[in-house]
């Protein structure tokens, strides 16, 4: 009486690997778009800076035209919050007239490249001003706020800059036109830097995935009959 061999079962054929599940192609297709955006963002802001630091006066002019088109844009948005009927009464007249300051203000941007920079630089001199302002009477008020000194020297220093803003916006606006080209062109390379990390990094991640498929699916010796 022979008893029934069991044998086992078929092999898989050699020279086959195991397919990447969908899962697996969309991170990788999302890894690669990742890096990519990132280094297309670093450059233009490379490009942005040196832009700025060439050619100053070209960069505020198109500050200025983009000032003035966000300053018609809020104000149209206040005029029309201005007469909303879910705004209370006594706030509407507070819309109106901030917003038909800054319909007016946006219109005097685009008479010429000097009126807009004026206003530039007195916009972001006085919110300077009040955030520092601000900031420092907040952290002499409260006697136990986490790096209290900070926040007042910061506030101290922010407002200073908004007073030196408004009293020389010219030279300051051009200042600043410089401070931010440098600035954008070190984000820029940093950015640049991460892209290609990432890309090294996913070319490794890579390579070790398949290395490990390849040796878990190496093919077993036939079983003798």
């Amino acid at each position: 009486m022979t008893s029934p061999s069991t044998s086992p079962g078929p092999d898989p054929p050699r020279g086959t690997e195991p397919r990447e599940g969908p899962l697996a192609e969309g991170m990788a297709t999302l890894a690669n778009l990742g890096w990519q955006i990132l280094l297309t963002m670093g450059l233009a802001t490379i490009a942005l800076g040196v832009v700025a630091l060439v050619w100053p006066e070209a960069t505020l002019r198109v500050v200025g035209i983009l000032f003035g088109v966000y300053l018609l844009v809020t104000g149209v948005f206040q005029l029309a919050a201005a007469f909303g009927a879910h705004v209370a009464r006594h706030l509407r007249v507070l819309h109106f007239i901030t917003g038909a300051a800054s319909v007016l203000l946006g219109l005097i941007c685009f008479r010429g490249t000097l009126e807009s920079i004026f206003l530039l630089a007195l916009w972001i001199g006085f919110s300077w001003l009040l955030r520092g302002t601000t900031e420092t009477a907040a952290a002499a008020s409260v006697p136990d706020m986490p790096a209290r000194g900070w926040h007042v020297a910061f506030g101290i220093i922010g407002a200073l800059a908004g007073i030196v803003m408004i009293i020389m916006p010219f030279a300051s606006i051009a200042a600043l036109t410089l401070v931010v080209g440098v600035m954008a062109i070190v984000l820029g390379l940093t950015e640049v830097v991460r892209a290609v990390r990432t890309r090294v990094e996913i070319g490794r991640l890579t390579r070790g995935t398949a290395a490990q498929r390849r040796s878990m699916f190496q093919a077993r010796p036939h079983p003798q009959h």
